[in-house]
């Protein structure tokens, strides 16, 4: 329009225009002058693969949706999804007072690379931690809120194994998300769900079954063996009980070194809650310095570490009864 006002009124502002692409850019002027390619003098810094200067890597994550009060109680600023102390509060000092300079040397230069790089690490982290810590809930578990969802959604009871396997597996969180995770040991879940079927299937054919309707049968017929055996057990322990000695014994006589005992002695382990192989152990070691000690030698055997001296003395003093022992000896 001010081209067209300077050439006067008899050219309107798109003859104007006309004239001068006509001319200037597809005539023989800008043939002359302009290249058919015009390179890209703008380099691209940006890494989007993730490298140190990706522009994901400070892309802010979505909002908590939580109230002001809890956002003042944790120092959250929604708007900026950030909080008021960070992770590494003072990381910026490193690169505040960087400055570039036309005369540094290349030391200089280095260092000054080696802060920013530093600082770029300090943010990945920050990122990290925020990005685990919504993975995880770790706001509402913080805020007492994942208590009303677990309520809501009631899941499955968690085995002490699968407890302990979740402990010892605890490292490799961070290179997994939350529903990896869960994901990962609901199908191990399902896996010793399957297995224990597998092993149930083969019972069944190695019992001649090869139909699930003859399993039911087989199952009510195990069933009924099964409580007749448990009640034979229960009718042979009260037998037991009224007999006198045997329900006496009923807790020991069924360990290894029961066999080796007296009357007297199995009478003793039970009173003591202690089982027949750790009296035989007691028994051999008092008896062995015992001896030792007649003949002059010194002893040097260690009684075992279950042994108080409350049930030492009481062996002691059955043994030095019993005429194992000599009274000075005890």
């Amino acid at each position: 329009e001010d081209m067209a006002t300077h050439v006067g009124a008899s050219r309107t502002p798109q003859e104007v225009m006309e004239h001068y692409v006509s001319m200037y850019i597809h005539g023989n002027l800008g043939k002359a002058c302009i290249p058919d390619t015009i390179p890209n003098r703008v380099t691209d810094h940006t890494c989007p693969s993730g490298g140190p200067l990706s522009p994901s890597l400070t892309t802010p994550l979505p909002p908590l949706d939580i109230s002001v009060a809890e956002q003042q109680q944790l120092g959250y600023m929604p708007l900026r999804d950030d909080y008021e102390i960070e992770y590494d509060q003072d990381a910026e000092t490193l690169i505040s007072g960087l400055s570039v300079n036309y005369d540094d040397d290349d030391v200089e230069i280095e260092l000054k690379r080696a802060h920013v790089d530093m600082y770029v690490r300090k943010l990945k982290e920050r990122q990290r931690r925020k990005n685990i810590a919504r993975d995880y809930n770790l706001v509402p578990a913080f805020l007492g809120k994942d208590k009303k969802d677990k309520e809501k959604t009631p899941k499955r009871k968690i085995t002490k194994e699968e407890k302990e396997l979740r402990l010892k597996l605890r490292p490799l969180y961070q290179f997994m998300s939350c529903k990896e995770f869960e994901d990962f040991f609901e199908n191990m879940h399902k896996e010793r769900i399957l297995r224990a079927k597998i092993r149930e299937l083969q019972r069944y054919r190695r019992n001649g079954i090869t139909k699930m309707e003859e399993s039911a049968e087989y199952e009510a017929a195990r069933h009924k063996r099964e409580k007749r055996k448990e009640n034979k057990n229960i009718a042979s322990s009260k037998r037991g009980k009224e007999d006198g000695k045997e329900g006496e014994f009923a807790a020991i006589e069924n360990l290894p070194g029961f066999e080796l005992l007296s009357d007297r002695e199995k009478v003793l382990c039970s009173s003591l809650n202690l089982t027949p192989a750790r009296y035989v152990t007691v028994k051999t070691i008092i008896i062995k310095d015992h001896l030792q000690k007649r003949q002059g030698i010194p002893s040097k055997s260690r009684l075992p570490s279950y042994l108080d001296k409350v049930l030492k003395k009481r062996i002691l003093n059955f043994l030095t009864e019993s005429g194992w022992i000599s009274r000075d000896a005890s």
